[in-house]
């Protein structure tokens, strides 16, 4: 039986793991976990997503192509767009899909990104 799920990994270069944090911690406010010690050699960090976490793993290659993606559930969906659009984040916007505002954008890795915001089917603007 399934019962959850425990976590989501994407990934960047190793060149970037700075980058990613500055990325996730500081524009998205995540915040970052310590990973086990058998692990930190790997490189890469683990982040906290309410009660499940996002790891960013060490990986090399392009992914700009896939329909792979983190879906971030948000409130405020409109500050999000705009926090991002003021960092110089492209977003892009998803199919509608009824009770939910949403977009999508690619992080500076290549990683497809959603924030999706559950809204009242008459207040839809996003």
């Amino acid at each position: 039986m399934i019962l959850g799920i425990d976590h989501v990994q994407i990934t960047v270069p190793a060149s970037a793991v700075a980058e990613a944090r500055a990325f996730y911690c500081g524009l998205l406010g995540l915040r970052e976990v310590e990973k086990p010690a058998v692990l930190q050699e790997r490189g890469g960090s683990w982040l906290e997503v309410g009660d499940r976490q996002v790891h960013v793993g060490v990986e090399e290659g392009e992914r700009h192509t896939t329909k792979a993606h983190v879906a971030y559930a948000v409130s405020d969906l409109a500050h999000w767009r705009a926090r991002l659009a003021a960092a110089g984040v492209e977003i892009l916007e998803g199919i509608p899909i009824p009770s939910y505002a949403r977009f999508e954008f690619l992080d500076p890795f290549g990683n497809r990104v959603e924030m999706i915001e559950a809204v009242e089917n008459s207040r839809r603007t996003d």
